[in-house]
């Protein structure tokens, strides 16, 4: 067994590493920055947590106590212009400190990318983040992964969208660039098995899967697998990164701060240039796991509602991240609220599961038309807008995202606090609840709004003359469905 530590366990990889770490008998710490992110995961109860920033030395030395092997599985894409100086900040802070608590490896997942060439400002500071692990006194195994491919993987819901959306695709000139995509299972064993490796490396792998694509072929490689036609695709030579992101952005749900890095890290064939790996780590029995068939075993998951972890739950640049003052903690503050309150026929249980499967296909049962209108807007202004969905249909934990908002908190059954990660003047929460009556049940709705100065408190009074539609529509609306559900179970 070896200790192990994790950064990262509530993003993409890190989520799906740990509880494969704990199969494979390592005693798992994780070092979050939000703790109540795991509240609901299957396994919390079986590791320790520590809270704390990567910026602060003391939180991630205390981390690193009693730690053999430390993962590093953070990134920056969505924090904002700065994210170089946070990246490096944050590497060199993690290395002092493994190297102060004696750590015996770091292992860290960068980004496959070509070498002697100018690289996109993401991709280059991926590579200096490996570079500060590799010259620290701590030994590191650097994996170098192109494209991601698994359920819930912003790459793999850019090309998905990008396919499904769009027949014909006017696209940049690196749709023509070979990239060499690899599954997240294979991901996954690779991170894993690191862990066993007995010789002092101090070195980067590149990783990747068995099929070297085109860009273009990716996607109509998914054309085959979810029954689409072949996509006609133009490669046009006036299509900048940054435009192609806000193309991308236009036609898909990832947010732009995150598209931008992914298309940007496209303009360079990105391929494997050596397969060392397979030196420390024997590749599978069965292979590799091909393109085609990790696009199909995604769908399926997506199909089932099995996607572990998703590329929604990444923290939003600006997104307050502070949780719903107590109400007593309100007092000399302005808070604007709206309150709705409906005694209903329908049982609690029919009328929470109408609660819980708000959002995403689902809607908001109110004003569809004002909802996308607000998601548009957030869109331009470059916050998330409404079509980020949900990770499951009709089941959500703490710290999913359900389109602009993300669940703050939740008592099955009875509430769901979801905290505004859309672009405004101020803080917003909605609060949706049930309790049983003796007649049935009532449902309670409520908005709070924390204005920031005097652009806050317009923009409350602009949309004051909505809330009557849009609240009181939701709270008729959610009622109506629980009852109609629960007479048609009957």
């Amino acid at each position: 067994m070896t200790r192990v530590l994790v950064t990262g366990a509530t993003g993409y990889i890190g989520g799906r590493l740990v509880p494969q770490l704990l199969e494979a008998g390592h005693e798992v710490s994780v070092y979050v920055r939000s703790p109540w992110k795991l509240r609901d995961v299957p396994w919390r109860e079986r590791v320790r947590v520590f809270k704390g920033d990567l910026t602060d030395a003391v939180a991630t030395r205390r981390a690193m106590t009693d730690v053999d092997v430390a993962f590093y599985l953070v990134h920056s894409m969505s924090a904002g212009r700065d994210f170089v100086t946070a990246e490096r900040d944050s590497a060199e802070t993690f290395a002092h400190a493994a190297s102060t608590a004696r750590i015996q490896r770091i292992v860290y997942l960068g980004g496959l990318h070509p070498q002697g060439t100018a690289l996109s400002q993401h991709l280059a500071s991926r590579a200096a983040v490996g570079q500060t692990f590799l010259d620290s006194p701590v030994p590191a195994i650097v994996f170098q992964a192109g494209i991601v491919i698994g359920s819930g993987s912003a790459s793999f819901e850019m090309i998905r969208h990008l396919t499904e959306v769009l027949p014909y695709m006017p696209a940049p000139r690196w749709v023509r660039n070979y990239v060499q995509p690899i599954a997240i299972r294979d991901v996954l064993r690779y991170l894993v098995l690191s862990v066993d490796i007995e010789t002092e490396l101090n070195r980067t792998l590149d990783i990747g899967g068995p099929d070297i694509l085109r860009y273009g072929q990716m996607m109509n490689g998914y054309a085959v697998e979810a029954g689409l036609p072949q996509r006609h695709i133009a490669a046009l030579p006036v299509l900048t990164p940054w435009l192609a992101s806000q193309w991308v952005s236009l036609v898909s749900p990832v947010p732009r701060q995150i598209a931008v890095p992914i298309i940007a890290s496209l303009q360079n064939n990105c391929v494997t240039s050596e397969h060392d790996v397979d030196r420390y780590i024997a590749p599978p029995d069965e292979g590799l796991l091909r393109y085609r068939t990790a696009v199909r075993l995604a769908l399926k998951r997506e199909a089932e509602g099995e996607i572990e972890t998703s590329w929604q739950s990444a923290t939003v640049a600006g997104a307050p991240s502070d949780p719903l003052p107590s109400d007593p903690e309100w007092a000399g503050h302005t808070v604007f609220t709206d309150l709705r309150t409906r005694e209903s026929t329908a049982s609690p249980t029919a009328v929470w599961n109408v609660i819980e499967a708000i959002g995403g296909h689902s809607g908001w049962h109110s004003f569809p038309l004002a909802w996308a209108v607000r998601g548009w807007i957030d869109r331009l202004i470059g916050g998330v807008g409404m079509r980020r969905g949900r990770r499951h249909p009709s089941r959500v934990h703490s710290g999913d995202v359900i389109d602009v908002w993300r669940v703050e908190s939740i008592e099955r059954g009875r509430m769901l606090r979801l905290r505004a990660e859309m672009r405004m003047p101020g803080r917003g929460w909605l609060e949706l609840g049930v309790e049983p009556t003796q007649d049935g049940s009532r449902y309670t709705q409520r908005a709070v709004y924390f204005p920031k100065g005097l652009s806050g408190r317009l923009y409350w009074v602009f949309l004051l003359p909505f809330h009557g539609i849009i609240f009181n529509g939701m709270a008729r609306s959610i009622l109506h469905d629980a009852e109609h559900s629960q007479m048609a179970r009957t």
